[in-house]
């Protein structure tokens, strides 16, 4: 389930859309420039709207699964809301601890309590990279600074950096060797995410036409509807 919340949201993709490798490699003292950078940008992120796309690699059938929609991040004192729309007819909500995953198909409901010890953990995989803190980001990851590429966010080109992230927790290793993020320091928001497991599946997350801080989400849009009882 760690690994689905991660796919859905983290982590909810393996495609290198709108990307260009003009790779510039970090200076060592950088990193700590880039995490006080997302500590700044942080205090100022309220809330976020975006296209999001997912592919998921299966390495041993050699299959690529691909997803596309919308979500939300909506951040109340120190907790984050989160809501994800897909074509598939899946519905994605995060709100006070509870993970719920709906599917329209099925008309099945998979709910998943992330509260007490470990939902400051979940949420931090929910909202890695949108709005995060660069201090929170180094509690919880050893981090490896890969230096700068320039990327599209559906509308422009911006300068992204590349953090490899390697999770201090053991129990999450098992599930991610390493994460690496492309963030965009100035609205301290991730504009892709590649998790990578220890059978060599990839989850990838591209997120584009992002709305920073807009005046109302209407969550509304992102609600889960069951056909009467969910099964």
């Amino acid at each position: 389930m760690q690994r689905k919340i991660i796919a859905v949201a983290a982590t909810i993709a393996l495609a290198l859309t709108g990307f260009t490798t003009a790779n510039a490699q970090a200076k060592p003292d950088r990193l700590k420039a880039v995490l006080a950078q997302m500590d700044k940008a942080s205090k100022a992120f309220e809330s976020a709207e975006a296209s999001i796309e997912k592919q998921q690699f299966e390495k041993i059938v050699n299959d690529t699964t691909k997803e596309k929609g919308t979500i939300y991040f909506l951040r109340s004192g120190k907790s984050m809301q989160v809501g994800a729309k897909f074509d598939n007819g899946q519905t994605m909500e995060y709100k006070d601890g509870l993970v719920r995953l709906y599917t329209a198909g099925t008309n099945q409901l998979t709910q998943y309590s992330a509260k007490g010890a470990n939902q400051a953990r979940n949420e931090a995989f929910l909202t890695l990279g949108f709005g995060g803190s660069g201090s929170d980001l180094a509690k919880a990851w050893e981090i490896k600074d890969l230096g700068t590429e320039k990327m599209s966010d559906g509308s422009r080109m911006v300068e992204v950096e590349k953090l490899d992230l390697t999770s201090k927790e053991a129990s999450v290793r098992n599930n991610f060797t390493h994460i690496v993020i492309w963030v965009d320091l100035e609205s301290d928001i991730s504009l892709k995410q590649v998790g990578y497991t220890p059978s060599g599946d990839t989850n990838t997350t591209i997120y584009t036409n992002i709305h920073l801080n807009p005046k109302k989400i209407n969550t509304s849009a992102y609600a889960i509807k069951c056909k009467g009882k969910c099964s």
